[in-house]
């Protein structure tokens, strides 16, 4: 069978300037062409469907196709195949019915028989809805179970018996999909028991802080040109617009649209206050920003009574007793209220997040403990309700007040032992997929040559999550979330087949589509021959270049719960999630140990600083392949010219340095030079000539200032488009990073962050020869 072609982002046309090219990572090795390498003699090969071979122990299965790269379009060897697949499980045929008085009715000769009536199709029952429990609310959204329907007719009924379920007509599984996404979005549920696993016996603490009451200001609202007084309840939303009058939300049509709607609920029908064109917030913009002012003329022992002042009020909220155990407590505050801000391009984007009261909140505690009391400022309120499940780990929650199916938690802290032994299990699965990526690899390229549409669609979106390091793309309710896409998501025109012409290189595929929190995915990469002429199959395009039938999906015969399914029947547990763990993972341990990237690590004569940028210039690509992308700054020309500017001044400085040394040598005096910064310097009345030794001391010292601020300009301006902490928290296996520092002396610190550091202390006794 044709192997997955090895592939790299390709530069853009010229004629495209908008798309970023992805810059190659180096490859690791792999194994010789069978042919010259030339794109004729690969298309030529690949167009012959050679049989697949076992690739011996020496192969880089380990290493994620994403970053593999080979002279022209290559073929690659994944590993020992499975037999290949040649479509979806044939449906067994029905036994003969009989008829009413009891003898079966054989089948007519064709030519004589009359064309029988269709059989209404029957309907499909609805399917086990399953619950979102605490669990999975921070892990990647779950499918939904769609075995559990029950038959409807008698030819599903003998499938069934059979081992082999009919499986459902075209598009029915993409339109239940969608369909349940929006009713769990708009249905108000509770979380649901644990999974029967009893995870504490004893838990104890002492909930949740509130943020304090609303104190009026009394600042008017200037509307068509009069002043407005507003009730303290109007005031305060008024306020929450006004302190966002600078930010870009402000000029966004469906943020004030959705600010309107909650402002208006506020105000009520009566109220003079009719439209927001012509509501002026300056005045009350004003008075927020001379408070902010005053806040900051605080002198630093103030500001420090008042930090002081506030973690001794909190500190009996930081902890928790699990099972007579301390653990730290997370998020134990409780948001504010506000207008929801969201990420991306958020529909909701603008509403009003109303404030949380105890009788919002769920808590949960141990039998036979005292249950805390609300504290300030609600002092003799009730909680909604108290529960003693064992089988859960957060402690409190409520209803997400502008999303209402979602909800907020309170979980214990990153450094607990819960989280601590969650983060563990989750990379040595994705470690565990290096035993078994060969035979995936192999499995879904079978899938490609498939008469089956299904099993084709299933083998490509495979093929993505491991090229790509796409996520699964789940359905979404367009009303309740971003319409952002994925890989089983995506739409005909979000994917376009390019033709080989200027500097687009053979099987060349263009995507983009809006990712997570609404970031652009925009690359062009080299694929396999067979997946390039699948999409051009499943892509057509009108006479004018234009995709026929936009807003239809490229998968419209799969979903999310199918791809996954589909990967844990490769491996235990395997979903696309931990197919990118795996991928980000491997890359990170891979251009950290290659042996370039290794020698300058060792090279005693580098600093630690420019080991450092060596390691986050290898984070880059990790989030690069992730599309961990942010928007630049909008101070980073401000602070580049900056930067730029103290280096012009160092290299002055060094230029200085050394005339002096000549100078020193000849046996005379440095030159006076006066600082533009000491306008009444005077030269020193008797200058002597200095001591060689002492200047060249202070010269080494310059460079390696001026080394450090070169590297800190590179590195900013390399990263400035790049966010890495995404992947180091969620992608990245720590013990990489960890033994990389004890090889090559690198503190830690200079790696993590002081929280990252907590969060991954199970990491630190590593060993420094461990690879992913």
């Amino acid at each position: 069978v044709p192997q997955p072609s090895t592939a790299a982002a390709v530069a853009q046309p010229a004629a495209k300037p908008a798309v970023k090219s992805e810059p190659a990572v180096e490859p690791a090795p792999v194994p010789a062409l069978p042919s010259n390498g030339s794109a004729a003699a690969v298309k030529a090969e690949a167009s012959a469907k050679p049989a697949a071979k076992a690739a011996d122990s020496g192969s880089d299965d380990d290493v994620p196709l994403a970053q593999r790269r080979v002279s022209g379009v290559g073929v690659q060897t994944p590993g020992k195949p499975k037999p290949a697949v040649n479509g979806s499980k044939p449906v067994a045929k029905p036994a003969q019915k009989p008829a009413a008085n009891g003898s079966v009715k054989r089948k007519a000769d064709a030519s004589a028989a009359k064309p029988a009536a269709k059989k209404p199709a029957a309907k499909p029952a609805a399917s086990k809805k399953r619950q979102r429990t605490p669990e999975s609310e921070d892990e990647e959204s779950s499918d939904d179970d769609d075995d559990s329907e029950s038959a409807s007719s008698d030819d599903e009924l003998i499938a069934k018996e059979r081992g082999r379920v009919r499986a459902p007509p075209p598009k029915v599984r993409k339109l239940k999909a969608k369909a349940k996404a929006a009713e769990k979005a708009k249905a108000k549920k509770e979380p649901a028991n644990g999974k029967g696993e009893t995870k504490w016996k004893q838990l104890q603490h002492h909930g949740v802080v509130f943020p304090p009451e609303y104190e009026p200001h009394g600042v008017p609202l200037i509307y068509d040109g009069e002043e407005v007084k507003l009730s303290p309840e109007q005031e305060e939303v008024a306020s929450m617009y006004a302190v966002m009058l600078d930010t870009d939300y402000a000029k966004k049509p469906v943020f004030n649209k959705n600010f309107w709607e909650g402002f208006q609920s506020v105000l009520g029908r009566s109220h003079r206050v009719k439209t927001l064109d012509k509501c002026d917030f300056r005045r009350m913009q004003r008075h927020f920003q001379e408070k902010k002012e005053k806040e900051k003329e605080r002198s630093n022992e103030e500001k420090k009574k008042i930090a002081e002042e506030r973690k001794e009020r909190e500190k009996k909220y930081t902890v928790a007793l699990v099972d007579g155990v301390e653990q730290g407590v997370g998020n134990f505050r409780v948001e504010p209220p506000g207008l929801f801000r969201g990420r991306g391009e958020h529909p909701k984007m603008g509403k009003l997040k109303r404030r949380i009261y105890p009788k919002d909140i769920t808590i949960n505690i141990g039998k036979g403990v005292p249950v805390p009391q609300p504290g300030a400022p609600y002092e003799g309120h009730k909680w909604k309700e108290v529960r003693h499940d064992g089988t859960v780990t957060w402690l409190a929650y409520w209803h997400d007040p502008v999303n209402k199916s979602s909800f907020k938690y309170v979980w214990l802290a990153a450094n607990s032992t819960w989280k601590a032994e969650a983060d563990r299990e989750k990379y040595e699965k994705a470690r565990r997929l290096k035993d078994h990526v060969a035979d995936i690899r192999a499995h879904y390229t079978a899938m490609w040559d498939s008469k089956d549409l299904r099993t084709q669609q299933i083998g490509v979106a495979m093929y993505f999550i491991d090229f790509l390091a796409l996520r699964a793309g789940h359905e979404k309710d367009a009303e309740e979330e971003a319409d952002t896409v994925g890989c089983c998501n995506l739409k005909r025109e979000n994917v376009k087949a390019l033709p080989e012409e200027g500097d687009v290189l053979e099987n060349t595929i263009e995507f983009d589509f809006l990712g997570k929190d609404s970031v652009q995915y925009l690359k062009q990469v080299v694929v396999h021959p067979r997946v390039y002429q699948l999409i051009q199959k499943w892509v057509p395009r009108n006479d004018d270049g234009k995709v026929s039938k936009p807003g239809n999906d490229l998968f419209d015969r799969i979903d999310a719960s199918d791809l996954n399914r589909e990967l844990g029947e490769q491996m235990a547990g395997l979903s696309a999630k931990v197919f990118r763990t795996f991928n980000a993972s491997i890359t990170l341990d891979r251009l950290l140990h290659e042996e370039g990237a290794a020698a300058r690590a060792a090279d005693p004569r580098r600093t630690v600083d420019a080991k450092k940028a060596d390691y986050e210039v290898a984070n880059k690509e990790v989030a690069v392949l992730c599309n961990h992308q942010k928007a630049v700054a909008k101070t980073h020309g401000a602070t580049m010219e900056k930067q730029q500017g103290k280096l012009n001044e160092q290299m002055q400085l060094l230029k200085h340095l050394r005339q002096d040394l000549k100078r020193a040598l000849a046996g005379e005096p440095k030159l006076f030079r006066k600082d533009p910064a000491k306008p009444d310097q005077k030269p020193p009345a008797n200058p002597k000539p200095e001591e060689p030794d002492a200047v060249r001391a202070r010269i080494k010292k310059k460079n390696e200032q001026i080394d450090k601020l070169k590297t800190l300009i590179m590195v900013r301006e390399e990263l400035s488009t790049v966010a890495l902490g995404t992947s180091k928290i969620n992608y990245l296996d720590p013990r990489i990073s960890v033994a990389w520092c004890k090889q090559y002396e690198v503190p830690m610190e200079k790696i993590f962050n002081k929280s990252l550091l907590t969060k991954f202390f199970w990491a630190m006794d590593a060993p420094p020869d461990f690879r992913f």
